[in-house]
């Protein structure tokens, strides 16, 4: 899937893309990088970025990479670490594919601010929609 068709696709997120305001920045088979420019829409009330705003750059970075081949992964359930704050700049997050089987899958999502300080680090077991095998 190009860069084009995958922001085309993922359009239809309205809440990552409209609400959080996240954009794709670069994807490949099974990767993706995906940034959100912190707004006050994403500070909880000690001005830091909340947690469901770093989950969501996340889960929307693991969707692009583990749809790279189509429309076919959903998540299943994932596990934040958060590592540090953020509270202003850009957060990037990158996922890459651990393993890909034929029902599930494991992906590494790697979040980051502009001084690349790891946010958090986020793993994400997706599994395949039935009908898409």
């Amino acid at each position: 899937m190009t860069l084009e068709e995958a922001r085309a696709i993922f359009a239809n997120d309205r809440f990552a893309t409209q609400a959080a305001g996240i954009r794709i920045d670069s994807c490949g088979l099974h990767t993706a990088r995906c940034s959100m420019k912190i707004t006050s829409a994403h500070l909880n009330a000690m001005g830091k970025v909340m947690g469901g705003a770093i989950y969501t750059l996340a889960d929307y970075t693991f969707a692009v990479a583990a749809n790279s081949e189509g429309l076919q992964w959903v998540s299943a359930q994932s596990s934040v670490n958060f590592l540090s704050a953020a509270a202003e700049g850009i957060l990037s997050a990158e996922a890459s594919c651990e393993h890909e089987g034929r029902n599930t899958c494991l992906y590494t999502i790697k979040i980051s601010d502009g001084n690349n300080k790891q946010i958090a680090i986020v793993s994400a077991v997706g599994v395949r929609v039935a009908g898409n095998q």
